[in-house]
């Protein structure tokens, strides 16, 4: 069935609309880590530098980014106003290990400050998960955060995910003891 080659668009839900990002966003992906609360727990707070966006996440998003699997790093917008709200990150669980997980998809998130509380990353990651899940080879998703990102945690908690432990968790980014959640696609 050759149709599974073509990129996955993902339909609009109740208030945002869905674009996969690509180098061409590197600018979009500046602005969002110019908010220190927004990095807070990603890195202490440190906004990235333009080298940071172009040498490390544009490099990193290309390598697992694929555009008929649906994943990568989604725009997500405001469907009235055309604001640009944040993104959604979806790749396999463990992609930068030796064992990557590829019938397990990490969810992730980064919203811009001004929209949090409104409900549009539970909104987001909810819509995308629903929308991945048709694929039956994808066993589940799964979502880590640093223990004390309560808001984060809450957003795994609203789209249905159960805690499954917490461990030292190392990459090239951050280090630090993270909560894993996870939901079965059944």
């Amino acid at each position: 069935s050759h149709y599974l080659y073509l990129p996955m668009k993902l339909a609009n839900s109740a208030r945002l609309s869905y674009r996969l990002m690509n180098e061409n966003d590197a600018e979009q992906l500046f602005q969002l880590d110019q908010d220190p609360e927004v990095m807070h727990f990603i890195n202490g707070g440190k906004p990235s530098s333009k080298d940071d966006i172009n040498s490390v996440l544009v490099p990193r998003m290309n390598a697992y980014r694929d555009e008929a699997k649906g994943w990568g790093l989604w725009q997500v917008d405001h469907t009235e106003t055309g604001e640009y709200l944040g993104w959604v990150l979806v790749r396999p669980m463990y992609f930068f290990s030796e064992h990557p997980e590829f019938d397990n998809l990490e969810l992730g998130w980064r919203f811009f400050q001004s929209t949090w509380g409104k409900g549009y990353a539970s909104e987001a990651a909810q819509h995308i998960k629903d929308q991945l899940s048709v694929n039956k080879s994808i066993k589940s998703f799964s979502a880590i955060a640093d223990e004390n990102n309560l808001a984060s945690v809450g957003v795994m908690k609203k789209i249905g995910m159960s805690y499954i432990k917490t461990y030292h968790h190392v990459d090239p980014l951050f280090e630090c003891d993270v909560v894993y959640y996870q939901i079965k696609n059944t």
